[in-house]
């Protein structure tokens, strides 16, 4: 039976949205041919809390981006992650270990010819990269709990823009559009009254609709979550610290 084109497109968004995690790595060590798409989200996604942490140990912006960009293409040209197995532990700690690694080997060889590749076809807007670390720069953290709060932005951001994706492909962006304000504190979001005016609803229905989207919500970060850590039993641990991040 054919798949009709809203499936089709919902196969691919979910394909992409957990490329980013322990199956991509896997699949990526295992099989070159198929790991493109899933490392160049991997590189759009997670580019900027690498970055930020490299930044953090003193490096100037121009070095920064280099030995980020180094770092994913080592990544994928050294083939190390062919090695590398879910049950060694989380995801965002396998990444920030990597790179560790990588940042001490560069110093300790005193290269710094970079390798792009083809993986220099990736759009990385540095300006913004850099405009967001100097805006960072006033919380005087560490560049190891820097690096987690990117982290879980990236992470949110991953997971408002699956969550839309979805509402828009049901028919119901101007719905999602008037609720994404509900999912995060925020003092100035519109009441629900008004909203029901707006979108010609009752209270009760508004108020219904906030409800499940906020459960959408849940599943959807607790889905992400569990493709970056190594055990189902770890999700609400894992989760349960990033939040604790954001609210530091």
């Amino acid at each position: 039976m054919s798949r009709s084109s809203g499936e089709t497109g919902r196969a691919a968004a979910d394909s992409a949205f957990y490329s980013t995690h322990w199956s991509m790595v896997l699949r990526a060590g295992a099989d070159e041919d198929a790991s493109g798409s899933a490392f160049q989200l991997l590189y759009q996604t997670y580019w900027y809390p690498l970055y930020a942490y490299v930044r953090r140990r003193g490096n100037a912006h121009p070095d920064a981006m280099d030995l980020t960009q180094g770092f994913f293409t080592q990544l994928l040209e050294n083939r190390g992650i062919a090695k590398v197995h879910p049950e060694r532990g989380r995801f965002r700690a396998f990444l920030l270990a990597s790179l560790k690694n990588y940042i001490c080997n560069e110093w300790r060889n005193q290269n710094t010819q970079r390798r792009g590749g083809e993986w220099r076809a990736i759009s990385i807007n540095s300006t913004d990269f850099e405009r967001r670390f100097q805006e960072q720069l006033a919380d005087h953290e560490s560049p190891e709990r820097q690096f987690d709060r990117n982290w879980v932005e990236s992470l949110l951001r991953q997971v408002l823009e699956r969550l839309q994706a979805d509402y828009e492909q049901a028919g119901r962006a101007e719905l999602y559009t008037a609720l994404h304000q509900y999912l995060v504190l925020n003092d100035d979001r519109i009441p629900q009254a008004e909203i029901a005016k707006q979108l010609g609803l009752s209270i009760p229905a508004v108020r219904m609709s906030v409800y499940r989207i906020r459960k959408q919500y849940g599943q959807l970060l607790r889905e992400a979550i569990a493709h970056t850590v190594d055990s189902p039993e770890d999700v609400e641990d894992e989760l349960n610290k990033l939040i604790g991040l954001m609210r530091c």
